[in-house]
């Protein structure tokens, strides 16, 4: 870095503490409210997703060799079924912007093609079963129906898209041995023992943030009440497995991937929110941007109110299953069809912390066209929904 670089840096740092509006009361809310959301985020989501999402994407960096696991997704696999595996694994993964971010990095890095990967990227959070049928049940069937089915369809678009775009970077990137083409060597472990591995760290996932649901009754129910002894099933599972099938220098590797990837995601993802709850605050909580702003600014199904709604959703941070009673008091206040679909289309496959991730993975620019693509595909989806309900 420059001298003088350097020396802007320090007068904007100068700058921005002199003119701090502490006085302010706004500002004063808007820095609790940024506060509290960092602190409900790592009660809520840093141990019990993220963690095990680390360790997911480390054991994919590790364990899985390219012919097993990047045959789905690697250059030579079919298209059709690349592209349809990635954009159905959000109904097994009910994770966040966040918490997938971890996962696509490790089969990103390890071998998969832009298109598909990013395919994975939107459809982890997006096409989550339970916020589907929540939405249904919440706000309408038709919501629900028009939620999955743009979901899946936006993961295959957006990812074509990508990959066309960028086609000569995925070419030279195929020619740099960078992407896989499903022909190395297995290692000596069978493949069943290796499905298995992973069949138990992401059930582990899943029933460690299960969530209550609305009725103390029925298999939701159950489930919910049966939730940690089934994760410790899980887990005890996966520890004999580690310690009978694998050795312990793959052990190490694994650790050592898996800590490479928090301290790459984990900082980043707590500035992103951070900065999220100071301009927008917490559900029923104002940040710097007025909530009346929000709701005035979505009414109606304007070409304008389904852009603002998709870009309000990209940047703001949904945590799984949240962002339906945002949209239910939203829509109360006046918020259109449209508009809700926009942003229930943009906003659990993207926040800013996810931004700020996605670009130390796949770069600035790649960053941008996916983030761009959502935001336009949202905004058009819900102008269409809008009209016809």
């Amino acid at each position: 870095m420059s001298e003088r670089r350097k020396l802007v840096y320090i007068l904007l740092a100068f700058l921005g503490a002199y003119f701090l509006p502490i006085e302010w009361s706004r500002f004063q809310g808007a820095v609790f409210e940024a506060l509290a959301l960092v602190r409900w985020y790592a009660r809520e989501h840093v141990l019990l997703c993220l963690v095990p999402a680390f360790f997911i994407a480390g054991a994919i960096s590790v364990f899985v060799s390219q012919a097993s696991v990047l045959k789905y997704f690697g250059a030579s696999a079919s298209k059709v079924l690349a592209y349809g595996v990635a954009s159905v694994s959000g109904s097994i993964l009910a994770v966040c912007s966040c918490t997938v971010l971890p996962l696509f990095s490790g089969i990103y890095t390890r071998g998969a093609g832009l298109g598909p990967a990013i395919a994975f990227l939107y459809s982890g959070p997006a096409i989550n079963v339970l916020a589907i049928i929540l939405t249904a049940r919440v706000l309408g069937p038709e919501m629900g129906i028009a939620r999955a089915v743009g979901a899946v369809l936006f993961s295959v678009v957006i990812g074509l898209l990508m990959h066309f775009f960028f086609l000569k970077e995925e070419l030279s990137r195929a020619d740099r041995g960078e992407i896989a083409t499903g022909e190395d060597e297995e290692d000596g472990r069978p493949l069943w023992k290796d499905s298995l591995y992973f069949f138990s760290m992401v059930a582990a996932l899943v029933f460690l943030n299960w969530g209550a649901p609305q009725r103390d009754t029925g298999i939701w129910a159950d489930i919910y009440r049966a939730k940690w002894l089934v994760s410790a099933f899980f887990l005890v599972s996966i520890a004999y497995m580690l310690i009978r099938w694998f050795r312990r220098e793959e052990r190490n590797e694994w650790v050592e991937a898996s800590w490479g990837f928090a301290k790459q995601i984990l900082p980043l993802l707590l500035v992103g929110v951070l900065v999220a709850g100071l301009l927008l605050g917490r559900p029923d909580h104002e940040g710097l941007i007025p909530s009346d702003w929000v709701s005035g600014l979505v009414g109606g199904n304007s070409l304008w109110a389904n852009f603002f709604a998709s870009l309000l959703g990209a940047f703001m941070y949904f945590a799984t299953l949240t962002e339906v009673p945002i949209l239910e008091g939203l829509m109360g206040a006046g918020m259109g069809k449209g508009p809700a679909l926009s942003l229930l289309l943009a906003g659990p496959a993207l926040s800013l912390p996810n931004m700020l991730v996605i670009n130390q993975v796949i770069g600035p620019r790649k960053t941008f066209v996916f983030c761009t693509l959502v935001v336009i595909m949202a905004t058009l989806s819900g102008l269409l929904f809008g009209t016809l309900f």
